[in-house]
């Protein structure tokens, strides 16, 4: 027979049993780890789908609402900033609330944006579309990422950042063939492309409802808005993996804010889904290079990705000049490749390092970072554009994307050396 509790142990333990008979009544099917870390994986590439999906629209918005680059591209570059100012308002929220919870906040802002956007009757419903988008996508890109992580098997960290990178670049495969080819094949060119990924967004809500409520990697405390602070011991490794990421966000506003205009325009394409398939081509290299990523050290896949990123952002400028779609060709493949092994390189380097409850709110510092960036670049080019042409708008991004990418190398060769006393300090700290 058990003996009696005392009364206050047997009141804390009553409210424990009706604590968990609530969670069971709430959550009556939970998926495992398996399905978790694929579900969480769809979510990250829902943020690249939604965020390109009104790529292959620029040049039909520009015709009929006679837009100039500079105003196509301030409707990109409306969605990056959203996400920095919901980073630095809500970045460590996941690391309160759940990454389930905080993931169903951001998709049900990335519906409602791509629901703006396939019922808008004017530019300033796209402007707002976007913002709800930008929302989305801020509220579940860091969440997303740490839930990669920490559904991913034990020791498994370099897979969870190739899955990562890989279902970046499907979102972004998909939000260029779909939107090409439902542009270019499909009635209601500017619609049926945003119909489709409402679709698609609601199935992987319905998906992650049933994500389990909480981690392990959940911090104690209730959350209050709060700066994102970096923890002392790991700013070295997020200085260098948050120029890596950064440089290849720069990168994607390029290829996403003004490549099919640069179709369009410089090399002469007026097929929506040849060029729908040419930036396509940037996100199947992208996903391709996740598998050799995998054997990569991370600081060597940085070194690799950003002289990649050089070539890439050269060949672009002289695709620009010569009208090629050839070197064009090139240019987004070596892009991709680029885009792929900076990125993954950086996230896995930041989250390897990152401790465990402050994973949300650092990685949210990371994307802050880059995603303030790529809202600069696809502005100041697009305005660039309008003042001067295209063609000197894409000479300027690829020095200045260049020079991103040489500081990634550099910064990616010092850590390289510093790395192992790095995670000495950094476990003593934790």
């Amino acid at each position: 027979m058990r003996p009696a509790l005392p009364p206050c142990l047997y009141r804390h333990h009553q409210r424990q049993k009706r604590r968990e008979s609530m969670i069971m009544k709430t959550s009556s099917f939970t998926l495992g780890r398996r399905a978790s870390f694929w579900v969480s994986a769809a979510v990250v590439a829902h943020t690249l789908w939604t965020s390109a999906a009104p790529a292959m629209t620029y040049p039909l918005y520009a015709a009929e609402w006679g837009l100039t680059p500079t105003v196509t591209t301030a409707i990109f570059a409306i969605y990056p900033i959203v996400v920095v100012m919901v980073l630095l308002g809500f970045g460590d929220l996941s690391d309160y609330i759940g990454r389930r919870t905080t993931m169903l906040l951001g998709l049900s802002g990335s519906l409602l944006g791509v629901l703006l956007f396939a019922i808008a009757p004017s530019i300033l419903w796209v402007f707002i579309g976007r913002a709800f988008m930008g929302l989305g996508v801020g509220l579940s890109a860091s969440p997303s990422a740490a839930a990669v992580v920490e559904f991913s098997a034990a020791g498994q960290s370099q897979r969870a950042g190739a899955v990562t990178t890989a279902a970046q670049a499907l979102g972004l495969m998909c939000a260029a063939l779909v939107g090409g080819g439902l542009i270019e094949y499909a009635p209601f060119p500017t619609r049926l492309n945003f119909w489709f990924l409402l679709f698609v967004l609601t199935a992987i809500f319905a998906a992650t409802w049933f994500l389990p409520r909480h981690t392990s990697a959940e911090a104690r405390g209730r959350w209050r808005p709060k700066a994102i602070v970096v923890p002392k011991g790991i700013r070295d490794i997020f200085s260098s993996a948050t120029i890596a990421v950064t440089a290849s966000y720069a990168l994607g506003a390029v290829v996403l804010s003004l490549g099919a205009q640069i179709a369009h325009d410089l090399i002469g394409s007026s097929n929506s889904l040849i060029n729908g398939a040419t930036i396509a081509l940037f996100a199947v290299v992208a996903g391709a290079a996740t598998i050799p990523a995998r054997r990569l050290a991370s600081t060597t896949a940085i070194l690799v990705g950003g002289t990649a990123s050089a070539v890439a952002v050269a060949l672009l400028a002289l695709s620009a000049a010569e009208h090629a779609l050839p070197i064009f060709i090139a240019a987004a493949a070596t892009a991709g490749m680029g885009y792929s092994l900076l990125f993954s390189g950086g996230l896995n380097l930041l989250s390897a390092n990152a401790p465990a409850h402050h994973r949300g709110g650092t990685l949210s510092a990371l994307f802050l970072v880059a995603y303030l960036t790529q809202g600069i670049v696809a502005l100041a080019l697009g305005t660039i554009a309008t003042a001067r042409g295209l063609a000197f708008a894409i000479d300027i991004g690829a020095m200045a994307i260049a020079a991103l990418s040489i500081a990634a190398v550099l910064l990616a060769f010092r850590i390289g050396k510093s790395l192992p006393s790095l995670q000495s300090s950094v476990g003593k700290s934790s």
